[in-house]
């Protein structure tokens, strides 16, 4: 087998700056997402300082967000949470194709991690599960990819 050189994040931080943009929409979905996202970056050992909280309207309002943060603080990552949820009109398909892609182009155009915690859900029962216990919340899954794509991004450069 050939030999090769493999890089790989660990789920462990020493020290890092993270900004989580959050939508104040659908705000009993985001919240838990927002608790479930900040106990899994403090478990890694950041501490209350090591991080800024960002609450914007909804989530059309997140990508700009997000570039005026980069663009204006010094932060190794960014997490978004929002909850957009289906509803009679077309609206939902405008909104969350205009936030991934806003928030993929921030984040090639930028070299910096944007992590993608936005849901997009047909109803509030699969909101309400992916907003669920540690194990299935999407905002410490959103945290964990955070710290795994600080850690690639330290180990290429």
């Amino acid at each position: 087998m050939a030999e090769f050189n493999l890089i790989e994040g660990k789920q462990e931080l020493d020290k890092a700056k993270i900004t989580i943009v959050a939508s104040r929409y659908n705000k009993f979905v985001v919240e838990r997402l927002l608790e479930a996202c900040l106990n899994t970056l403090k478990k890694t050992g950041l501490q209350d300082q090591d991080i800024t909280v960002v609450h914007v309207p909804g989530a059309f309002e997140i990508p700009s967000t997000v570039q005026h943060v980069i663009k204006h603080t010094s932060c190794d990552a960014v997490i978004t949470l929002g909850a957009v949820i289906r509803g009679e009109t077309p609206h939902f398909d405008y909104i969350c194709s205009e936030c991934a892609r806003g928030l993929g182009e921030i984040s090639i155009a930028n070299d910096i991690p944007v992590i993608f915690g936005v849901l997009t859900v047909d109803n509030t029962e699969q909101a309400m599960d992916r907003a669920g216990d540690e194990e299935s919340n999407k905002g410490a899954e959103a945290a964990q990819a955070a710290i795994e794509m600080i850690n690639v991004f330290r180990a290429i450069s």
